[in-house]
């Protein structure tokens, strides 16, 4: 099964080769100890996996501007691998159903137990890139709670003509029926309203600004309904969604009433 780290390598090589200037190769090496002004940061995470998780890069990396020119190397650094750091949770619930969330993120200067070793490549310049990976993944499984039988799994132990669970609380009987049914689902990351004129005149390179700020959740869209709104992520290479808070069943059944 896939782990958080093999998430992150997945991410971070794909990240670093779209963000970097010169799109640099990330690739597994043997661990060599860093030069002076080594720097990163380290991630604690929690959920299905909890621990800590640390990158740390050769401080020679700052010296040249692969973030872009005139930026501050560093600042443009941190918020890459804190990038990653979100983007391997998202990999990891894409491909496990594991989920967990960054808590929280630190800088971190010393150089620890070392679990994995990188090097960054681009032309004939190498970095060094060191992880510290200090997550365990915790069993979601709960053990029934003393005195009570547990649920029999399912196909086990079932008497003959016993009917299906329910489609959960306070939905509607029969809906079982329709839960196969594939509706179009849409991200809203914001609006704004503009007279025609400024329409007929938009030309590439322009920009729109929008009516939420890049921190605040986005919406999910069923219809014409809200039915949840989460965090941007990045799954695979793609866009995706992880949600932080969904509305009540008989709410999200009013985005599939609109569509018949």
């Amino acid at each position: 099964m896939k782990t958080y780290f093999d998430c992150w390598a997945e991410v971070a090589g794909a990240l670093f080769s779209q963000a970097l200037a010169g799109e640099p190769e990330l690739g597994q090496s043997l661990p060599k100890p860093l030069g002076a002004g080594s720097f990163g940061w380290v991630a604690t995470l929690a959920g299905d996996v909890e621990g800590r998780f640390a990158v740390l890069l050769d401080g020679a990396v700052l010296e040249t501007p692969l973030v872009g020119e005139g930026m501050d190397q560093k600042a443009g650094w941190k918020e890459l691998v804190r990038e990653t750091f979100d983007a391997a949770a998202g990999e990891l619930l894409a491909r496990t159903a594991r989920k967990c969330h960054v808590a929280s993120s630190d800088e971190i200067a010393e150089e620890g137990p070392v679990s994995h070793a990188f090097q960054l490549r681009s032309g004939d310049r190498t970095w060094t890139l060191l992880v510290q990976d200090e997550l365990r993944a915790i069993d979601a499984e709960a053990q029934p709670e003393a005195g009570k039988k547990a649920a029999p799994e399912a196909g086990v132990g079932e008497a003959p003509g016993v009917a299906p669970p329910s489609p959960g609380p306070g939905l509607m009987p029969g809906l079982e029926l329709l839960l196969d049914v594939e509706l179009e689902a849409s991200l809203r990351f914001g609006a704004r309203e503009m007279p025609l004129g400024e329409i007929l005149d938009l030309g590439p390179g322009d920009v729109v600004e929008l009516d939420r700020h890049v921190a605040d959740p986005v919406d999910l869209i069923v219809g014409d309904k809200i039915v949840a709104r989460g965090e941007v992520v990045l799954v695979n290479g793609n866009f995706g969604l992880r949600v932080t808070e969904v509305a009540a069943p008989r709410k999200r059944l009013e985005s599939v009433r609109c569509l018949f």
